[in-house]
């Protein structure tokens, strides 16, 4: 991975991360590719064009791969039946209606205003829901664009986000140039992107999390840098440490987790994992400080205040998710506890308004809901084989014969897989284990905060093994995967000052594996946004028997 200096290290002793001197390398002898680079960036303001150049150039290639015929299938494919209408009746009733069997065949058709004011209920939060009533709002529900521009535009953002976090840890334009690029073209992805569900909202708000996590530790570093410069010029040798409490960007981190939180549950695991991660950042900047008691001062201050910091506002985002619920009377559960104390004589807990009672069963519901989903589904994904990839979801397959619908082929597919890139994915999951060896023996800061990405997205899921779930969760922690296969190429890469065969075979090397996945992620383009394919061209896309 990419050295950059940590944070805490920068603390701890600055001498002790000086860099070593440079090699000194004949000019002549280095890469051409490196001298032809080298003059295109020899002034400071073409090195901040590129800076930005390169993040913007794949943000554009995915907003066009993403927007680019968003309309394609003109039909509600796989859970968008329960998201797209629920949303819907979201934005003129504030919560979600029930809806007439056999409904999708009238609202594709545009006949859209046929739910019902009872509520319906739902096993989601409502946050989710609301930002695709967003798209709704703005082209409407007779649109298939309206049903999937929000959750497009969160994945062009997406990818500009993981240029950003890119160069936030390996401070390099062009490994988050690449970051961005290999998350812009995957499979997963686009496909993700162009349907209208949950996890990509998710995926966003957890990724705000994590690069408010990185400016935290940006700011408490250097404020504990500021109390160490004051303790040693007051020549004290024993302190607890401070407390830090002037730490917004923590506070923003706890409000994008409950915001991710309240698109799916799921998004507590990163609120407990990153804050877990913080707190023990914290104890290791603590202790290379000096701090004498680091380890009581980080558990008698320093963990009631990051708690502080990061659960309430979290709660909060949580609760206001449900606003529209809140303020109408005719959600599923709305008037639960006012029946209860109907039934009873008496309000149990008088104390706690009605409302939120009625709120706080729905929460219990949920998660009886949730906790026991077994219904069996053809498509459902074991987690222990999500790294392996073995059972991606197909949200669309259909065929037409020749001469049918315009089918101008012996047979025609129309698909939508959720597939990720294979060679991607597959060095990506590789690449964890550099992560790992780097986090564990050298004690590096970027491979440790990837690995808790991973672990936070992934690891709980083992919990529920018996649950039915989908490969396509996998694509909350994907963009970790990405950034960890990135750290890697940077590795490979090596530097300007490196031997020149050491450097040239490098180059060498990261080009043909970009070069191949790209050319791969061309080949599933059509299968990750419904064109239309011959079917033989289909079966070329079947590598293993889980993925027919």
């Amino acid at each position: 991975m990419p050295r950059v200096p940590d944070f805490d290290e920068l603390i701890a002793s600055p001498s002790r991360i000086a860099p070593a001197p440079p090699r000194r390398v004949a000019v002549g002898s280095r890469p051409r590719i490196d001298e032809w680079w080298g003059r295109m960036l020899r002034t400071p303001r073409r090195r901040r064009a590129w800076l930005w150049c390169g993040p913007a150039a794949v943000t554009l290639l995915a907003a066009v791969l993403r927007l680019w015929d968003l309309g394609r299938p003109g039909t509600l494919v796989f859970d968008e039946t329960y998201y797209v209408k629920d949303a819907y009746s979201m934005l003129r009733l504030g919560y979600e209606g029930q809806w007439p069997a056999e409904a999708d065949a009238r609202f594709v058709a545009g006949d859209v205003d046929i739910f019902t004011a009872t509520g319906e209920y739902v096993a989601h939060p409502p946050l989710g829901k609301w930002i695709i009533a967003l798209g709704l709002q703005v082209f409407g529900a007779e649109d298939p664009v309206g049903w999937r521009i929000s959750t497009a535009v969160i994945g062009v953002l997406a990818v500009a986000l993981v240029c950003a976090v890119a160069f936030a840890l390996f401070r390099s334009a062009l490994l988050a140039t690449i970051a961005g690029g290999l998350l812009a073209t995957d499979g997963l992805a686009i496909a993700m992107s162009r349907t209208a569900l949950l996890d990509g909202p998710l995926q966003l708000l957890t990724l705000l999390g994590v690069g408010a996590v990185l400016l935290d530790r940006k700011q408490s570093a250097e404020d504990l840098a500021a109390w160490t410069a004051r303790r040693r010029a007051a020549d004290r040798t024993t302190d607890w440490g401070p407390a830090l409490w002037d730490r917004p960007w923590l506070l923003t981190a706890g409000l994008f987790f409950g915001f991710a939180s309240a698109v799916k549950w799921s998004g507590l695991y990163f609120l407990a994992a990153f804050a877990v991660y913080v707190l023990l950042a914290d104890a290791m900047a603590r202790r290379r400080a000096g701090v004498a008691f680091w380890f009581s001062s980080v558990v008698f201050r320093q963990a009631p205040v990051n708690f502080l910091l990061m659960v309430p506002i979290a709660v909060i985002a949580y609760v206001t998710s449900w606003t529209g619920w809140l303020l109408t009377d005719g959600g599923w559960g709305r008037d639960w506890a006012d029946q209860e104390a109907a039934r009873l004589g008496e309000a149990p807990l008088p104390w706690v308004v009605a409302a939120a009672r009625s709120l706080w069963h729905y929460q219990v519901t949920m998660y009886n809901s949730n906790v026991g989903l077994s219904t069996p589904h053809n498509y459902q994904a074991n987690p222990l084989t999500w790294l392996l990839m073995t059972d991606p979801t197909v949200f669309l397959r259909a065929s037409t014969p020749s001469g049918e619908d315009g089918c101008r082929y012996s047979v025609c597919a129309d698909v939508v897989t959720t597939l990720a890139n294979p060679l991607l994915w597959w060095l990506s999951v590789a690449a964890l284990g550099v992560a790992v060896w780097l986090f564990a023996g050298k004690r590096n800061w970027q491979a440790g905060l990837l690995l808790t990405g991973v672990a936070a997205g992934y690891l709980p899921w083992l919990l529920y093994l018996d649950r039915t779930v989908f490969q396509f969760y996998t694509l909350v922690f994907l963009p970790y995967l990405v950034l960890a296969f990135t750290a890697v190429l940077g590795l490979v890469l090596g530097s300007r000052d490196d031997p020149p065969e050491r450097r040239r075979s490098g180059i060498l090397l990261v080009a043909v594996l970009l070069s191949l996945i790209v050319l791969l992620a061309a080949f599933e383009y059509p299968l990750a946004t419904g064109m239309r394919v011959p079917e033989w061209f289909q079966r070329l896309h079947y590598w293993m028997p889980g993925w027919v």
